[in-house]
Formats: C-alpha cells, sequence, structure tokens
C-alpha cells in the first residue's frame, strides 16, 4: 500500500518535521518506506530522512508493508498535510 504527496510547508523536512515523521512512523509496527528524489529509504530513521534534503515542493511517496500499514500511511499522510502544524 502506497500514497504520494508534496512537501507543502516552506521550511520542507527540516530538523523538527523530520523528528515528527520518524516518531509518528515508530508507532506502527509496518515496515514504512519513503521515496522522493529518485531514493527509497527507511522512513523510521531520522538520518536517512535528513539525509534526502526534502524541500517544499517535492513529491514523496509512503509506502508500507505489515498488519497496520493502512493507519500508518494515514497518519503520516495527515502530518504532511498539516503541514507539521507549521503555518
Amino acid at each position: 500500500m502506497e500514497k504520494t504527496l508534496t512537501i507543502e510547508n516552506k521550511t520542507g523536512l527540516h530538523a523538527r518535521p523530520a523528528s515528527m515523521f520518524v516518531q509518528t512512523a515508530n508507532k506502527f509496527k509496518s515496515k514504512i518506506k519513503l521515496t522522493a528524489k529518485g531514493k527509497t529509504i527507511d522512513a523510521k530513521s531520522i538520518l536517512m530522512i535528513m539525509s534526502l534534503g526534502l524541500q517544499q515542493g517535492t513529491d514523496v511517496t509512503i509506502s508500507a508493508e505489515g498488519e497496520d500499514d493502512q493507519a500508518a500511511i494515514t497518519a503520516l499522510s495527515d502530518l504532511i498535510k498539516s503541514k507539521f502544524g507549521e503555518e
């Protein structure tokens, strides 16, 4: 299961939103991956997410596999859509 979204907050995924994203991903048992800029990384790793340097306007695809994959994708999508509470 996967979903593609666009990073909308002006500052992109800097330290605070990246941390929120990883904390949310870690609440789920499913294996969660994030694909952007031609790379696929473990969405539960702050270092991996920071290494992508995700800016405003970047398309990202969240994919999850496991018993709570639907809930994981919904929670992470809602976080991105909320612009991480920054605006």
